[in-house]
């Protein structure tokens, strides 16, 4: 999760997240590249005294600035484009996650599972224990396996919701009479948080969503209960 002194994303858990990260830094090495060439053309500019009178066009360095921003475009745009395709595959999904968005809490359902399906509100402060996250926590976890491909359908049933979990690199918006899916795995067990990304009223800061990451024999028992 994130704390008050993070400046970068949260680390990972899902191989989506690890290719959103490279392809931040990759651009963020462009532009460094970028600005670093720039800055030293201007302070180069601001600096020298030479001249040259003689000089009526430049057809060489007309071609170079034109070419190079072309060229940098592309190593840009080719892996935005791959990544923007890979986070739209659907794989066979192991487990359909149904999540619906209401003023101002969210509610789950395991549409593989008779009667696996509940509310979760976020623990009021007074009522959070000492080891509870303020404004974080929720009175049900959304348990799902690890190593296991999860497709989540959402939507809602009064405004549009956002359902945004940072370190798996899924973010939805949840509109009433619309069905999204997406699609994502998480690699490593643990508990990641996210709220909602939409202003949706009054109380929209006010209902986070909490990824308990288990065991899939965990996971089944977990789910066997909720079934009885």
């Amino acid at each position: 999760m994130a704390s008050w002194h993070s400046l970068s994303f949260q680390d990972s858990a899902s191989p989506l997240m690890e290719q959103l990260i490279y392809f931040h830094d990759h651009a963020m090495l462009v532009l460094i590249l970028i600005t670093t060439l720039v800055g030293y053309m201007l302070a180069s500019l601001f600096f020298n005294k030479l001249t040259n009178r003689f000089l009526l066009e430049g057809q060489t360095i007309e071609m170079i600035w034109t070419l190079l921003p072309a060229i940098i475009l592309i190593f840009i745009a080719l892996p935005s484009l791959r990544l923007l395709y890979l986070l739209d595959e659907v794989n066979t999904p192991k487990v359909t996650l149904k999540t619906v968005g209401h003023q101002w809490y969210w509610s789950y359902e395991y549409s593989d599972f008779l009667q696996a399906e509940f509310d979760s509100y976020m623990i009021q402060p007074n009522e959070l224990p000492e080891s509870g996250f303020r404004l974080l926590d929720v009175d049900n976890r959304t348990v799902l396996p690890a190593n296991t491909q999860i497709r989540a359908l959402i939507t809602a049933t009064d405004v549009i919701h956002s359902w945004t979990v940072p370190a798996l690199g899924v973010k939805a918006d949840a509109i009433p009479g619309r069905l999204n899916q997406i699609s994502f795995t998480i690699n490593r067990m643990g508990l990641f948080f996210g709220q909602c990304s939409e202003i949706c009223g009054a109380n929209h800061s006010f209902m986070p969503i909490v990824i308990e990451s288990t065991s899939i024999n965990s996971f089944l028992n977990w789910i066997t209960s909720m079934s009885n």
